[in-house]
């Protein structure tokens, strides 16, 4: 209510504004063209300016900041290099008028032009004012390509465990793009995968997600995960990444990495020896008499007498546990009298 009073208001005044110029004698009060003419400029503008307000519904307190602080530095640079001039223009005050003009102009473009290529580089502080909308985290999290493919982020994401920015870099998009228009069938449906990834977090309202999409000097000649490092330092973040080799890398360089494999591992239940386990045996292991299972979580499970229970539910008891670079691995031995034969269909003839 309080903004539809606004921009009423905002209406009228801006109607009202010829009868000023009138008063002030910028506009002839015997020319009724010329005063018509005014009022429907101003009112045409005012509706126009409402009109962008209205449909531009998402509003970037970065960028509008980044004008205001443009607009507000311009105009005292321009009229400091005024006064600086001024001993060297001309007295005409029309020439004097242009010349004023063309410096605001000239130098708020520069200042907003400034501003909002480099917005992210800094923070604007004002003392005593609070924002309803508190910055999230501290360090933003950097996605790289493989981690977007894998589509795990999102659900990671939606369970509330990231909280800090996500960082998607234009040039991570544009290999995204360049793998979903592969040849190669599988590649392309991978690539296509991601940008579905990357579209489900950007529709969603409470991910924080921006795109960075400036093109840094230290870019150059840089092969897309140098690129990846560098932005992290730049911006002081973690990546966020399921290749291995990028992991080294970016640890050699002091970057701090979240590897959604590890995070997996570390959620994985937890086995001691002596514990019982039911796992379904799916094929016969490499040593004699061995079984191999999996757990609903896809953790390989290795029994000792399990190669006669192939495609059978059993019960075993934990051995040992092995964690590796690639995941976890239970050892345990098969327990006489816990086999659940598979179901078999029947037919009746």
């Amino acid at each position: 209510m309080s903004l539809f009073i606004l921009r009423i208001i905002f209406i009228l005044v801006a109607a009202g504004m010829p009868v000023l110029l009138i008063s002030t004698e910028a506009i002839p009060a015997d020319n009724p063209v010329m005063m018509w003419t005014a009022l429907i400029s101003m009112v045409s503008t005012s509706v126009i300016v409402v009109a962008a307000d209205i449909l531009i519904r998402r509003k970037q307190l970065d960028v509008i900041s980044s004008v205001y602080f443009g607009l507000v530095v311009g105009l005292f640079l321009a009229y400091v290099a005024r006064a600086a001039i001024s001993t060297m223009l001309p007295d005409d005050e029309s020439h004097r008028t242009m010349v004023s003009v063309g410096l605001a102009i000239v130098l708020c473009y520069i200042c907003i032009s400034l501003l909002l290529q480099t917005r992210n580089d800094f923070r604007f502080i004002i003392p005593y004012v609070e924002f309803s909308k508190d910055a999230r985290g501290h360090r933003p999290y950097i996605l790289d390509t493989s981690v977007v493919i894998d589509g795990r982020i999102a659900d990671v994401i939606d369970a509330k465990l990231f909280d800090s920015q996500l960082v998607m870099p234009r040039f991570v998009i544009g290999e995204l793009q360049g793998i979903a228009d592969s040849d190669d069938r599988l590649r392309r449906g991978r690539g296509r995968r991601g940008l579905d990834v990357l579209n489900r977090l950007r529709s969603n309202p409470e991910v924080d997600l921006h795109i960075f999409d400036r093109d840094l000097p230290e870019f150059a000649d840089q092969p897309v995960d140098l690129k990846l490092i560098t932005l992290a330092k730049h911006l002081e973040g973690k990546l966020v990444t399921n290749d291995y080799n990028l992991n080294k890398i970016a640890r050699l360089h002091g970057v701090g990495v979240i590897n959604l494999n590890d995070v997996a591992n570390a959620l994985k239940p937890i086995f001691l020896p002596g514990e019982h386990v039911y796992v379904r045996l799916v094929k016969q292991g490499e040593e004699p008499g061995q079984g191999v299972g999996y757990l609903e979580d896809g953790t390989m499970v290795v029994v000792e007498g399990g190669r006669d229970h192939v495609n059978k539910q059993v019960q075993i008891a934990v051995t040992s546990v092995l964690q590796t670079s690639a995941g976890r691995m239970i050892f345990g031995r098969f327990e006489e009298g816990t086999v659940e034969k598979p179901r078999e269909s029947t037919q009746q003839g």
